[in-house]
Parts: C-alpha cells; structure tokens; sequence
C-alpha cells in the first residue's frame, strides 16, 4: 500500500483546508484508515480514523471542525478541515492499517504517507 497526501498549505485562523491522500494497493489492505498530525514531543496523534464501512472517529480537539471521508472508487481519502486554529499547524500524516479493527493509536497502523505541512496563522 502506498499512500500519497496533498492539500497542504497555510492558511489564516478561521479558514479550511482540504486535504486528500491518494492511495494505491489492494483495498483488502486498507480496513481502517485515518489522519494523524504529529506533536512537539514527535509523536503521531490521531485526528480521525475511517473504517471500511465508513464508521468515523475524531479526537476531542478536531470534532465538530473536521471530517474524515473516502471515496472507494477514486482510492482517495479525504480530511475536510474548517475553523482552523494555529494550534492545528503542524504535519498531517495519511495511514492504513491492512488488519482488522479500527483503532486511535497510530502504532496500529502500519502504512504511512511522507506527510504535508499545514500552517495556520494568527
């Protein structure tokens, strides 16, 4: 599986951003995917996760702002991302995970895309 973001950019506080993630590989290998954004202390936080029969999860601090979609016949993954925040800048990472199960921890995933930086201003 591999997995390629775009959709990244700066944008002032209050705006949007949609990002997308191209993917490639078997769909059988792809049982929950989800986006995640990485922390000062380097670790990968998850801000939502998808199933493959489109069951949603989101963290505290995106819900209610964001929304995670895909689009089976486009393998394409989708974070709709609005009332952006500065504390929402940072890198945001595309994942799959090819076991079964849906989970919020990034060590369950096992693909990862290269990353795209989004920056919101004050």
């Amino acid at each position: 599986v591999q997995l390629v973001e775009s959709g990244g950019g700066s944008v002032q506080a209050g705006g949007a951003l949609k990002l997308s993630c191209a993917a490639s590989g078997s769909t059988d290998r792809r049982h929950c995917m989800g986006w995640f954004r990485q922390t000062p202390e380097n670790e990968r936080e998850r801000g939502a996760t998808i199933n493959r029969y489109g069951s949603t999860t989101y963290s505290d601090s995106v819900k209610g702002r964001f929304s995670i979609s895909q689009d089976s016949a486009k393998n394409t993954l989708y974070l709709q991302m609005n009332n952006l925040k500065p504390e929402d800048t940072s890198i945001y990472y595309c994942a799959a995970r090819s076991r079964y199960g849906c989970y919020t921890s990034s060590q369950y995933f096992n693909y990862w895309g290269q990353g795209t930086q989004v920056t919101v201003s004050s």
